[in-house]
Parts: C-alpha cells; structure tokens; sequence
C-alpha cells in the first residue's frame, strides 16, 4: 500500500511538473539589436471617437517603415485586451492575428525603404452592455531598432448604445 501511494505521487507530480513546465515554456520571439535599423512610425495613436456599440468592429492603421540600413524585424504583438486584435502585414503579406495572452514565434521583417501595416481591429460589443464609456486599448509590439526596441500604440474610443 505504502508503495502505491509513492508511486502515485511521484506520477502526479511528473504531470504537474510537465504542465507547469510546458506553461512556463516561453514562446516569445528573439530580437536581435541593431544599430543600422531605425523604425519610423506615421503615428501612435488613433481615436475613433465615437462608435456604436452594435455597429461592428472598427479598425485603425499605423505605418512603420524602416528608416534604417539593416532589416527591420517586428515580433512579439500583443494587445491590452482580448476585445482587440492586431496583424501586420508586410509587402502584401499578412501575419496570424495577435491578441492580449497570445504568445507567438512569429517574426516580420522589413527591408530598408520599405514599409509594413501594423492594423488594429477593436470590437466595441465583445464587453456586452457594460463596454459602454470611455475606451482606452494598447497594442505593443517589439522591434531590432535598439533604440525603440518596443513601440506602443494606444487607441481610444467612446462606445455608445
């Protein structure tokens, strides 16, 4: 009996020993600094002013161009809240939609003189009838560009039945 109860033991902790591990196990995309790249942004922010509750998902677009003399690589997106959406697309193509608690490997880069679209996508009724007010969300991204090494976005909004 005393060795059932080890041997049952040991096993779950090897299986909770594994989901934490697997949990912990970061996905995040690597960057590389580089000092030849140089990131430049059209804006930062973006107010949609006022939107309907009920009247569909919104969108904003920024544009970063690589101002530099190396690649310029994006990676690591996500957003504040699982109500907004982010992608990228660079040269006609297009990344997997990021989110708030997404972790991906997923990298872009951009060639010099060349420009990427970061687009944001907010849908005003995921919150239901109590998403109604002032909305402030963010989307970060990182980049190689040592110095802007990660770059902020912030999108505001008033949601209204």
């Amino acid at each position: 009996m005393k060795l059932i109860l080890i041997g049952l033991s040991l096993t779950l902790l090897l299986i909770f020993g594994g989901v934490f591990f697997i949990t912990k196990t970061n996905n995040r995309a690597s960057l590389a600094g580089n000092q030849t790249t140089q990131v430049t942004v059209d804006k930062t922010s973006f107010d949609w002013g006022e939107i309907g509750i009920n009247n569909g998902k919104v969108q904003a677009e920024f544009s970063l161009t690589n101002s530099g003399q190396a690649p310029l690589q994006l990676a690591n997106i996500s957003t504040s809240c699982m109500c907004t959406t982010a992608q990228v697309v660079i040269e006609g193509k297009v990344s997997p939609y990021f989110g708030m608690m997404q972790k991906s490997s997923w990298t872009g880069q951009v060639e010099p003189g060349k420009s990427a679209k970061l687009i944001v996508e907010f849908d005003p009724a995921f919150h239901g009838p109590q998403g109604v007010g002032q909305i402030t969300r963010q989307v970060v991204l990182e980049t190689n560009d040592t110095n802007q090494k990660q770059l902020t976005f912030n999108l505001t909004a008033n949601v209204k039945n």
